[in-house]
């Protein structure tokens, strides 16, 4: 957030800078209210860019076997602009490549899920996967499995079977 703060007051001083130089090549004919302005508009389109591709870039960022599952897209009244083009402000992926199986409970899978939010910290939670009654639980506060490797304290949430995370988890 910090990195982001310098770049937009950066993108503001060059950009009052080069209509600085814009008006010495013109004769010094610009009105001085105009570096000001400048300057505010480069700091907006800054702004917006950084938010515009945030999530490519913490996309591209992922490690090897981290797939994409959800994306949320936002729109608000305070920056008009998204009306027309949303941005992506969250999204959650699945750790494939360190999902989890037992030979006893086939059919299910735990695996960790990421959520990422674009102001927000990156939150990690289990979730315990049964692929053939299309059902999931978090595992977050810990779980209790039986001998043969059962969750016996699993809260299920029924899942439709066209749910993103289901289908990637079950995939793999």
């Amino acid at each position: 957030m910090f990195i982001e703060l310098l770049a937009t007051i950066f993108a503001g001083v060059a950009a009052a800078g080069l209509l600085m130089i814009v008006n010495i090549a013109l004769g010094r004919r610009l009105p001085r209210w105009l570096t000001p302005v400048a300057a505010g508009l480069g700091m907006i389109a800054a702004t917006i860019s950084n938010e515009y591709t945030w999530y490519d870039r913490t996309a591209d960022a992922l490690p090897e076997g981290m797939q994409i599952a959800v994306t949320i897209d936002e729109q608000s009244w305070i920056r008009p602009w998204t009306q027309i083009w949303p941005y992506t402000e969250r999204f959650a992926a699945v750790d494939t490549g360190n999902a989890r199986r037992n030979a006893n409970q086939p059919g299910q899978t735990i695996a960790d899920i990421y959520f990422f939010g674009r102001w927000a910290p990156v939150n990690k939670a289990p979730v315990l996967f049964d692929c053939t009654a299309n059902r999931s639980a978090l595992l977050i506060d810990g779980a209790e499995f039986a001998q043969d490797g059962a969750v016996t304290d699993a809260d299920w949430q029924p899942l439709p079977e066209d749910d993103p995370l289901l289908g990637i988890v079950c995939e793999t």
